[in-house]
């Protein structure tokens, strides 16, 4: 097993609830080194953290790794189907204009309004 794969392995099974469901494979290509990382479902949102911070964090300590044995490493968490709920599609009938709301300044009588200071 490579370091960094090793390195990937360790990290991760210290922050999940089930480190024995931890998998990493490594494959390597004309792109260099990608590590794909397999984890109980339940500890997904353990190893992304919030808006990808946790991800992102290992990603960069990834790449230092990498950068020391001279190769470039990246990182792709695998993530089962069905587990991302699908974003709700923005339609473009239901994106209409209030155009009756919508007032400029030409349709306001400013000699009505009675101004005090």
């Amino acid at each position: 097993m490579e370091k960094d794969q090793e390195f990937v392995e360790y990290v991760v099974k210290a922050l999940v609830d089930n480190p024995s469901a931890v998998s990493c494979e490594r494959t390597v290509d004309e792109m260099g080194v990608l590590i794909t990382l397999k984890v109980d479902p339940s500890d997904l949102g353990q190893v992304i953290g919030r808006q990808g911070q946790t991800a992102k964090s290992i990603r960069t300590l990834l790449r230092v790794v990498g950068a020391k044995h001279h190769a470039r490493v990246n990182l792709k968490i695998y993530e089962p189907e069905g587990m991302r709920p699908a974003r709700p599609r923005r339609d473009d009938s239901t994106a209409t204009t209030n155009t009756a709301a919508a007032t400029t300044t030409d349709d306001v009588d400013v000699s009505a309004v009675d101004l005090k200071f």
